[in-house]
């Protein structure tokens, strides 16, 4: 409707502006030479409305035009957030978040002019040329081939400029976004803290000294490529009309039909009005092939797949129970398995503890109940479900993953907690809270519930984050939970702490407890020992030690490396 009513607009606007020369030619070879002062009065009167009428048009063209490209760029922006979203884990972990944040915020943003004015300008703009090259003409098709004969030549030079702005635009948004992850990464709290303890401040500082000098060197250079080709257009513009007189004194002193000087002057003020937005279109040729740069970027996460998709019959987990199932489960990231053929049944309400060296496919087994990966081989299912088959949201909602790498938002602690159970009341707050013993903590501090965290919870110490970040899932109550090494950053003071929360927080619920350290799974139903993606032994903690295998082996390693108490 919008965009309809903008080329009324255009086109409408476009036409009575074609009228205005034909009034000047017959003010100055009728109505003054005649001294007809009606039809002086009536042309100038028709000249004066036009001019009011125009502006108005134009008014209201920007607007209806900004509107439609305002709602395009907003349906791009979500368009490209959300498909993020939908991404799996696997594209985060290969993917700087600078270079996301650059494509959102640089790329799309770059193209904002293009699809806010350029479109609407282009229309416009071409609908101007054509009615004034219909006038020109009308009043003389010599005067006209004459002005027009050196336009192929400038289109194909602008095609050129056009390309050589692209190629440089492509490199110009690579840089920009190495400076957003440069200053993601080393401007955040950790990168602080890494870059002052290490002494590496100074380096980095150069470093993104080097970046902003390629930056601005880029944006010299986009914006002289072709900067003499576009002066030479317009120069020429701009001494077309004086060529015009000469033309025409040309032919009536060859003996050519005469032109009149109202012709002339019509003429040339057509001219006038045409050489602008042959100029516009010119340069719009060229912003669009450079944002075509940035069009491709953006473009290119828009085509990127969703390799974890919620299938068209998928159904709701409804009522779990919590009896989670791994049925001859094999993964791989790349290459070599990362698991491979495991078997393993989680009865409701049990506590399944995951051992294993370093790399041996724990975290990953945890990730596939969540499924933020999927199995390439057998299935995981929940209550006899395959969790292909469930809806993402109501997966969400059935398993809760508490990590060793807890993020907090740069929040209030009441809005880290909700941001599990949006509109979860107060006391539904201060309950998880308790439950995960950290309520008194947080009621002592000056602003209690409403306290700002800080950037990636920093105010708070591991265990304290640890701790909210546990409120949070018992807040939102989920029947499953996967604990991957939740404790093994923390002190031992800490981690009894942690670990007494943890313990209320798996109670009535099926738990799976990737541990780091084996005293916290020493109480498990039963115990699975993973080596390169295989179970190499399974049991209670009792009938593994006793067995003197590769449990036993880990758990003496264990002692060995426990901190003495305190």
């Amino acid at each position: 409707m919008k965009l309809g009513s903008v080329l009324a607009l255009i086109a409408l606007s476009a036409g009575l502006s074609m009228i205005s020369p034909f009034l000047l030619r017959a003010v100055l070879d009728h109505a003054i030479p005649e001294q007809d002062m009606a039809l002086l009065s009536a042309l100038v009167g028709g000249m004066v409305a036009i001019s009011i009428a125009t502006g108005a048009l134009g008014v209201a063209q920007t607007w209806l035009s900004n509107s439609v490209g305002q709602r395009v760029m907003h349906d791009l922006r979500s368009a490209v957030y959300r498909h993020l979203q939908r991404l799996s884990l696997a594209f985060f972990t290969r993917t700087r978040t600078g270079e996301v944040q650059s494509r959102i915020a640089n790329d799309i943003g770059g193209v904002e002019n293009v699809v806010t004015n350029t479109a609407t300008s282009i229309v416009s703009n071409l609908t101007t040329v054509l009615a004034t090259t219909v006038a020109m003409f009308l009043l003389d098709w010599r005067l006209a081939v004459f002005s027009l004969v050196l336009l192929p030549l400038f289109v194909w030079l602008t095609r050129r400029v056009g390309a050589e702005r692209k190629r440089i635009t492509t490199q110009r948004q690579t840089t920009m976004a190495d400076i957003s992850t440069l200053v993601e990464e080393s401007l955040s709290v950790s990168g602080v803290l890494l870059g002052k303890t290490m002494g590496r401040a100074p380096e980095l500082a150069d470093r993104f000294e080097r970046e902003s000098e390629l930056l601005a060197d880029l944006e010299v250079r986009q914006r002289m490529a072709g900067r003499w080709v576009m002066a030479s257009i317009q120069a020429t513009f701009a001494i077309m009309p004086a060529l015009v007189y000469w033309f025409a004194g040309w032919s009536i002193s060859s003996g050519a039909a005469a032109i009149s000087i109202g012709t002339v002057v019509a003429f040339t003020t057509l001219q006038t009005r045409l050489l602008f937005p042959i100029g516009q279109l010119l340069s719009i040729g060229i912003d669009v092939q450079t944002a075509f740069a940035m069009f491709d970027r953006v473009f290119e996460y828009l085509d990127l797949p969703v390799e974890i998709a919620e299938r068209d019959d998928a159904r709701p987990l409804a009522r779990v129970r919590g009896d989670v199932a791994f049925e001859d489960v094999s993964f791989r990231y790349l290459g070599d398995w990362t698991l491979h053929g495991v078997t393993i049944d989680v009865p409701a309400g049990s506590r399944l503890g995951v051992v294993g060296e370093t790399g041996s496919g724990k975290t990953t087994l945890g990730y596939l109940v969540a499924r933020l990966y999927d199995v390439e081989r057998g299935r995981v299912t929940i209550d006899g479900i395959d969790i292909r088959d469930a809806t993402l949201q109501s997966l969400a909602a059935s398993v809760g993953v508490v990590s060793q790498e807890t993020y907090l938002f740069h929040a209030s602690v009441r809005d880290n907690l909700s941001f599990a159970k949006p509109g979860a009341t107060d006391e539904e707050i201060e309950d998880a809270a308790r439950a995960a013993r950290i309520h008194d903590l947080i009621a002592s501090l000056p602003e209690g519930y409403d306290t700002i965290v800080g950037e990636r919870g920093y105010r708070f110490s591991g265990g304290e984050k640890q701790r909210i970040a546990i409120a949070r899932t018992i807040l939102r109550n989920p029947p499953v939970l996967v604990l991957d090494e939740a404790t093994s950053a923390l002190d031992t003071e800490t981690e009894r702490q942690v670990q007494a929360a943890l313990d209320r927080l798996a109670e009535g619920r099926t738990t799976i407890a990737i541990a780091h350290r084996l005293s916290t799974i020493r109480d498990a139903d039963q115990i699975v020992v993973l080596d390169r993606g295989t179970i190499v032994e399974r049991g209670t903690h009792d009938e593994l030690m006793a067995r003197g295998g590769r449990y036993s082996e880990l758990a003496a390693r264990d002692a060995e490396l426990a901190p003495e108490p305190a």
